[in-house]
């Protein structure tokens, strides 16, 4: 029956435990083990239940529960000290941000992301990209950063992952209650809900916005499942990555046009946009029209504004997974800009085109955003070497090195991330302040002070509640679907408790090569029984191995789906039980226990198709030393002191043949170095050797691979920057932008019009090291001045492709201008290094407001 009232009932808490409502609707008690202990402490059961989910217990609790709770002097004192960090974090002295920024600057920073991981009860995530989003919040909310985060929220989110029978991965998709989750509904101080309205073809689309506090920061999330839309716009939040590119393109207005149209609504006017992958990009096209409508900016000029204020992180490292859509449907979908803009319908489709030319080439999201950005960057070291190759072609006359995109290596939130064991011993021998916003390398080092029987003996007890973990998890799989005594028995021994673990955990794509240690079952099946030599000098152990596994395919993704099938037939192997675990349902309770747990963390992606690899700094933070392929930012990390490399890096051009080679030197590494070190033990049974690599990947990977590092990063390289470049191209009526676009015009018209007249050298053909080498440059401007362009004289070697490689600048400097109108440059410079060595004479434009020079894709080389 349909009720003709609706109410929102919230948890009758006695008058002693209501503060406990503030805690549980801020995600501040994510990474606050007091917090979490608190409300586990209400009801454990019930706890594990509710998949951790604060409001929830409170909700479901009984009611004599909680009056038992009010009147224990125990619990209240906890909830105290739980209450005092809350009040301590939320209103600091000092933040990071303000000591650096001051107390005065009136910014603000959006961060689009389409999805958001912060607790496994928020099932708004699907992986890596969502869980970085999150960590990024809660580092923005530790430093003190001006920041909001805009997303969706789905009624039915990501899966749950069950297993069939025969292995096959199934989804079902549990509802989301919004009511019993940390969001609040956003309304008008009359109580009536805020409500944005995005135009769709022949329609418009309504949407209310939830809050989830972060911290300090607040996560604003669209909602369209309300009466007044159909039901198919209904659906637009319904699934995260489910439905077609219609669909798609739906979410992507909605995170995009409606994330800006929220902003505004909620009277909020960030300097900065954050675009996390190019989901949201059509924000830049939200932007652009309000400038032109509002401030009355031509399109050229309000494309200054926005640009200059954008920043854009990409996630991908091959073309396959970027976004992109037929022209037909983006001129069907936001071709009222078109209109808007006064631009013709391929000048507008040319955004996000590599080759404006180029009638037929799809509308990349990518484009759009790296069109639109003044700042773009990739995930790691390798991962910008990688984009920069990828869209080399927005500026074909660049070579790769010199393509305006960077790197900023991904982290992760550490407090969020380290086991509470762990956290509790860094904790005494570091201080509180190892988690700090300013985490340095200095404190880090005296991680080496901790005893090694103590950091030992916190490592068991993570992988003995791992195992515990697995095998309930196992049972509770297994009970789902009616098994049999036997296998639950079964499931009740899996693992060993005292065995060396290794874990994998990721999404199943099939370039991450889940299954490359199955490739020679019978040398595995060797190394999982015990069968490697060992020496050690104390108490003799049998060296067995084996392997905890979890993670999702894409619902629509069969052969990751079929990789999935291939480890749990092997797990049914006699004997092999004991050894694999694969593990259902993968979220991020299950990686945190996997993290702590385990002793050594498995990457085997097919280089370099892994941007960063999260999961990996996360075993790291926990003193896991990593065993991988060099791809992602275990190729930039000390692979020799806080792990193991598998292979070196090659590609050898054939995919069967580099399966072949890189699970030998897989099995390899595991033969010679990781179990003989893992077992070998002094007469106190501790490795002391290996007790050296966990504290090296403690003292090493934690102060870089962190989000408070990653953010920093941010904030000093792109989100400061492009704050200040907005203030002051908004400045008397945006008179620094008109001017910017008047420029550009100008240049842009006359650009190739100039003329490099000659290149003279002081020497030719032979120089010696060091020798000073004096280089003039006559060029003729026409009818551009001398300050509108920059000339940069490179040095490099000359490789065997007759390219400069490494190539050092040296800008030239203007000495004088001819009655003829040649200018004059000179510089000097000189070689370090014999060898074949050459130069190469760049010109590229010049403005105080450009936020880089290859901003407008101009180049002229000599």
């Amino acid at each position: 029956m349909k009720p003709i009232r609706t109410f929102n009932v919230s948890p009758c808490l006695p008058e002693r435990l209501e503060q406990l409502r503030s805690l549980a609707y801020n995600l501040y008690w994510t990474w606050n083990t007091e917090a979490i202990a608190l409300f586990r402490r209400l009801d454990p059961q019930l706890w594990e239940q509710t998949n951790h989910n604060p409001v929830r217990l409170l909700g479901q609790i009984r009611q004599d529960r909680l009056l038992e709770a009010a009147a224990d002097n125990g619990f209240l004192a906890q909830m105290e000290r739980a209450l005092a960090q809350f009040q301590e974090y939320c209103h600091p002295e000092q933040t990071w941000y303000q000591r650096v920024r001051g107390t005065t600057t009136k910014e603000c920073i959006a961060y689009f992301s389409l999805e958001f991981g912060l607790s496994e009860c928020l099932p708004i995530y699907s992986g890596g990209l969502g869980v970085l989003a999150g960590d990024h919040l809660k580092s923005a909310s530790d430093l003190g950063l001006p920041l909001v985060g805009v997303g969706l929220l789905y009624q039915k989110g990501y899966f749950s992952q069950y297993l069939s029978a025969e292995g096959w991965q199934q989804e079902r998709y549990p509802i989301n209650d919004f009511y019993n989750l940390p969001l609040t509904l956003v309304t008008h101080p009359s109580g009536a809900e805020i409500r944005i309205v995005v135009p769709y073809p022949n329609r418009d689309v309504h949407a209310r916005v939830w809050r989830l506090q972060v911290g300090r920061v607040p996560l604003y999330l669209l909602d369209t499942n309300i009466p007044v839309n159909s039901a198919y716009d209904q659906d637009i939040t319904d699934y995260l990555y489910g439905g077609d590119v219609d669909l798609r393109i739906h979410q992507e207005m909605l995170l995009g046009i409606g994330g800006v149209k929220l902003l505004q609504a909620l009277d909020l006017r960030p300097t900065v946009y954050h675009m996390n992958e190019g989901h949201s990009a059509f924000l830049s096209l939200e932007r652009i029209r309000q400038l032109m409508s509002e401030a009355h900016l031509s399109y050229d000029e309000a494309l200054q504004v926005v640009q200059a204020s954008q920043v854009f992180t990409t996630h991908t490292p091959v073309p396959a997974g970027i976004d992109l859509f037929p022209a037909d449907k983006i001129t069907y979908y936001v071709g009222h800009y078109i209109e808007a803009f006064n631009l013709s319908q391929q000048e507008f489709l040319s955004l996000g085109r590599m080759n404006p030319g180029a009638f037929q080439e799809p509308f990349s999201m990518a484009n759009l955003a790296i069109h639109t950005a003044s700042f773009v960057n990739g995930v790691s070291a390798l991962h910008g070497e990688v984009s920069r190759q990828m869209f080399q072609g927005l500026w074909p006359n660049l070579p790769p090195t010199e393509v305006p995109i960077t790197s900023i290596t991904n982290g992760v939130h550490a407090r969020s991330w380290v086991s509470e064991p762990l956290q509790y011993l860094l904790d005494i021998y570091l201080g509180p302040q190892w988690s700090e916003a300013a985490i340095t390398d200095a404190l880090w080092q005296r991680v080496d002070s901790i005893p090694d029987e103590e950091l030992w003996r916190i490592h068991e007890i993570c992988r003995y509640q791992l195992v515990m973990f697995v095998r309930s998890r196992l049972q509770r799989m297994l009970q789902s679907r009616s098994a049999t005594a036997a296998e639950l028995a079964q499931a009740a021994e899996a693992l060993d408790p005292t065995a060396l673990t290794i874990g994998f955990a990721r999404r199943f794509a099939t370039y991450k090569r889940a299954t490359l240690f199955l490739r020679d079952v019978e040398r595995l099946r060797r190394i999982l029984l015990g069968s490697v030599p060992i020496k050690s000098s104390g108490k003799q152990h049998r060296p067995i191995v084996q392997f905890v596994i979890a993670g999702k395919a894409h619902p629509n993704d069969n052969p990751g789906k079929e990789l999935i099938q291939e480890i749990i037939h092997f797990t049914r192997q006699e004997g092999m039980h004991h050894h694999i675990a694969f593990v259902p349902d993968y979220d991020m309770h299950v990686a945190k226990m996997m993290v702590a747990g385990c002793d050594v963390w498995l990457n085997t992606p097919l280089r370099p198709q892994e941007a960063s690899g999260t999961s990996g700094m996360k075993a790291a933070m926990n003193g896991l030393p990593n065993l991988s392929i060099l791809d992602g930012w275990w190729d930039e990390a000390d692979y020799v002191k806080t792990g193991w490399a598998i292979g070196h890096g090659e590609n050898y051009g054939d995919r069967h043949y580099q399966d072949q080679v890189e699970a030998n030197a897989l099995y390899e590494r595991l033969e010679r170095d990781v179990i003989p070190l893992f077992y070998e033990r002094d007469e106190n049974d501790i490795p002391r050797r290996w007790v050296q690599k966990i504290k090296a990947a403690l003292s090493l990977n934690t102060p870089q691979f962190n989000t408070a590092r990653m953010v920093r990063d941010y904030a000093h390289r792109a989100y400061f920057a492009a704050s200040d470049r907005h203030f002051v191209l908004r400045e008397n009526n945006y008179g620094a932008a008109k001017e910017l676009a008047q420029w550009k015009e100008r240049v842009l018209e006359h650009w190739y019009t100039i003329q490099i007249l000659g290149v003279e050298t002081s020497r030719e053909h032979t120089l010696t090291v060091g020798e000073v080498l004096e280089v003039k440059a006559a060029i003729a401007l026409g009818a551009l001045e001398p300050r509108d362009v920059q000339v940069t004289l490179f040095q490099g070697r000359v490789n065997e492709a007759g390219l400069l490689e490494e190539a050092c600048p040296t800008l030239m400097t203007l000495v004088r201008t001819t009655s003829d109108g040649r200018s004059i440059y000179t510089a000097q410079v000189s070689y370090e290094s014999s060898g074949y060595q050459g130069i190469a004479l760049q010109l590229l434009p010049r403005h105080a407001y450009l936020s880089h020079p290859y901003e407008m894709g101009l180049v002229l080389w000599a």
